[in-house]
C-alpha cells in the first residue's frame, strides 16, 4: 500500500469536513477531500487513508473467500455487463460486497433491491424489469456506474457517493454529502475494492481497468 506521507499534499483550500453524526469512518475523511473537481492524488490516498485510523483501525473490508464466492456465482454475469464500459469488473464485485453481500433478494429500508441494490426508479431508468433477476440487476447497476463515471470524470469518490446518494446530492454538495451512511459506504467500497482486486488474474489499478477473476479463468 502507498505511504500517505509519499502522497503529494492536496490542495490548499480543498474543503475537508467534520464528520456527520453517526459516521464510523469520520477519520478517513479528516484526510481524504470531499469536495467535486480534480483533486490530484485523492484517490490513492484514499486506499491508503483506508489502514489508518486511530490507533491501527482500517476500514473493515469483506472477507477474500466471502468476494470469491460471489465472483465465483456471479462473475460471468459481471464480467458481460462490463464489456465496453468504463466500469472494472472488480468494482462491480465490491458494490456487490457492500451492497448486498451477494444476496440477490436483499432489500433495503429505502426499497432499493438486488445484488446492486437498485431503486426502483433507477432500475426503470436503466431498463432493469426485476430487479430480484441477478441479471438484469447487474447491468442496470453497471449501466448506472458507467454513466457515473462520466458524469464525474471517472473520480471514484465522487462516482461511489453518487450511486449511494444520488448524483444531485454530489451536484448540490459540490462533493460527498454529509450523510454519516455515504462517508461510511465510500470507504467501505474501496476496502471491498482493495480485496477485489485481489481476485483478478492481473489485479486492476484503476476502478475503470479490466480483471478477469481467477476463480472463473479456468473455464474461460
Amino acid at each position: 500500500p502507498t505511504d500517505p506521507a509519499a502522497l503529494p499534499p492536496p490542495p490548499v483550500g480543498a474543503p475537508f469536513a467534520a464528520a456527520p453524526k453517526g459516521a464510523a469512518y469520520g477519520w478517513f475523511w479528516d484526510a481524504v477531500p470531499v469536495a467535486q473537481g480534480a483533486v490530484q492524488g485523492r484517490f490513492p490516498l484514499a486506499m491508503a487513508m483506508l489502514s489508518q485510523g486511530p490507533g491501527g483501525a482500517s476500514v473493515r473490508a469483506p472477507r477474500l473467500q466471502h468476494l470469491q464466492e460471489i465472483a465465483g456465482k456471479y462473475g460471468i454475469d459481471i464480467l458481460k455487463a462490463t464489456l465496453g464500459t468504463r466500469v472494472s469488473p472488480a468494482l462491480v464485485l465490491a458494490v456487490i460486497g457492500i451492497e448486498s453481500a451477494g444476496r440477490p433478494d436483499a432489500v433495503s429500508h429505502a426499497g432499493a433491491q438486488g445484488l446492486m441494490q437498485l431503486i426502483p426508479a433507477t432500475a426503470s431508468r436503466f431498463g432493469v424489469g426485476d430487479s430480484t433477476d441477478p441479471v438484469q440487476n447487474i447491468a442496470g447497476g453497471v449501466a448506472y456506474l458507467d454513466w457515473l463515471m462520466g458524469e464525474f470524470d471517472g473520480d471514484p469518490l465522487m462516482v461511489l457517493a453518487a450511486y449511494n446518494a444520488g448524483e444531485g446530492a454530489v451536484r448540490a454538495n459540490a462533493g460527498v454529502p454529509p450523510y454519516a451512511e455515504t462517508r461510511d459506504y465510500v470507504p467501505k467500497v474501496l476496502a471491498a475494492w482493495q480485496v477485489a482486486q485481489g481476485l483478478c488474474l492481473t489485479p486492476p489499478e484503476l476502478v475503470s481497468d479490466p480483471c478477469v477473476f481467477k476463480i472463473l479463468s479456468a473455464g474461460l
